[in-house]
């Protein structure tokens, strides 16, 4: 199974180079692997505050929507201004295979871990054999 990502990142991506960091916040790093029968996903919020964090599941998509606030106060001198700030918003298009019921979620040290398992009917199973005397009837 694999799992797609919003085909409209790289077009955001652009579209922040060609406006200026200021134009819209970053995206959210990600990484996903399998590990047995489940997928492992991790997204990158530094400063993230977990109140802020809202993860929906609706027809197969994962949404993912966190808020990052302004961290110095309104009469500060801002001499550099490279981390983004606003609401963030990532989207996973999950396959039929996955169990979207059973989803895990963490957040620890800036980092958002899920673990989304396998739905059962995908899951390797064994298949009796009948032997000898034994008939089984099959079907074509």
């Amino acid at each position: 199974m694999v799992m797609r990502t919003d085909p409209f990142r790289e077009l955001d991506r652009l579209t922040q180079r060609l406006l200026g960091a200021e134009a819209a916040p970053a995206g959210v790093p990600m990484d996903a692997w399998r590990e047995g029968d489940a997928f492992w996903v991790r997204f990158d919020l530094p400063g993230v505050n977990p109140d802020s964090i809202d993860l929906s599941v609706e027809r197969d998509v994962l949404t993912l929507r966190a808020e990052r606030s302004q961290s110095v106060g309104e009469q500060a001198e801002v001499l550099v201004n490279e981390r983004p700030v606003g609401t963030f918003t990532r989207q996973l298009f999950l396959g039929e295979a996955l169990d979207t019921e059973h989803i895990d979620a963490a957040y620890d040290a800036g980092v958002l871990t899920l673990r989304v398992p396998a739905a059962e009917q995908v899951k390797p199973r064994k298949i009796p054999l009948a032997t000898g005397g034994e008939r089984h009837r099959i079907e074509q």
